[in-house]
């Protein structure tokens, strides 16, 4: 992981199997997650892949040694494998900082639970009948169709791509902590709220901003720009 100018990039990095996810590489990415959300340093998160794929899903040469297991013990040990996964795709999208996926190539199966932080948001992106046409079909995804259907926010030239995904990561991250964390885990939930609910949250949170010394250095900061402009 590499953090400077606030951003951290974590890098899947087994390019010889397209940057496939076995255990190893998800307790790697859980211990990665917990560090950014711990450290204030870290205002934002980019991931990414080295070589030519961001992510091929799970490792199909793991899954194979287990092919051998009794059917009892395959089953067990697949739950908790998918419990900790879940728990780590859990950890990326509650992130209370600002997280941006470079997809450098293919994200495939657990490669797109990662570039979009679960696929629990896929409907939410692109609505539910796009989403169950896409993984019904399980066709490729280009990058321009992507950005044309709302699965990607911006498409970049490929040399540019990380430098640009760690620009506007930067940019993000550069906002007030409290209100980026606030706001990202409201609008997390306004499909699962009523309007008064959500405008609750909303009042509560910006009740929490009033109380922050981010506030109050803008609120000084503003002020400060109004006199010399009058």
């Amino acid at each position: 992981m590499d953090s400077s100018s606030g951003v951290a990039v974590v890098t899947f990095n087994r390019p010889e199997v397209r940057n496939a996810i076995d255990d190893a590489t998800r307790a790697e990415l859980q211990e990665l997650l917990d560090r950014a959300a711990d450290d204030p340093e870290i205002k934002a998160l980019v991931l990414t892949g080295k070589g030519p794929a961001f992510c091929a899903g799970g490792d199909i040469s793991a899954m194979q040694r287990r092919l051998g297991a009794p059917p009892g013990q395959l089953a067990g040990s697949g739950w908790l494998r998918q419990r900790r996964l879940h728990a780590t795709i859990t950890t990326l999208h509650t992130l209370e900082k600002p997280t941006l996926a470079a997809v450098n190539g293919a994200a495939a199966g657990l490669g797109m639970d990662l570039a979009l932080g679960g696929l629990y948001f896929l409907p939410r992106r692109v609505g539910l009948p796009r989403a169950k046409e896409l993984i019904f079909s399980a066709r490729r995804v280009m990058a321009d169709e992507a950005l044309t259907i709302g699965l990607a926010d911006r498409v970049v030239p490929a040399e540019n791509l990380l430098e640009s995904a760690v620009q506007w990561a930067a940019e993000l991250g550069a906002n007030a902590g409290t209100a980026l964390a606030l706001s990202k885990s409201i609008l997390d939930q306004t499909f699962e709220l009523g309007a008064d609910q959500a405008f609750a949250l909303g009042a509560q949170a910006q009740a929490i901003c009033y109380t922050t010394d981010e506030h109050h250095q803008a609120v000084t900061a503003f002020l400060a720009r109004r006199t010399r402009a009058t």
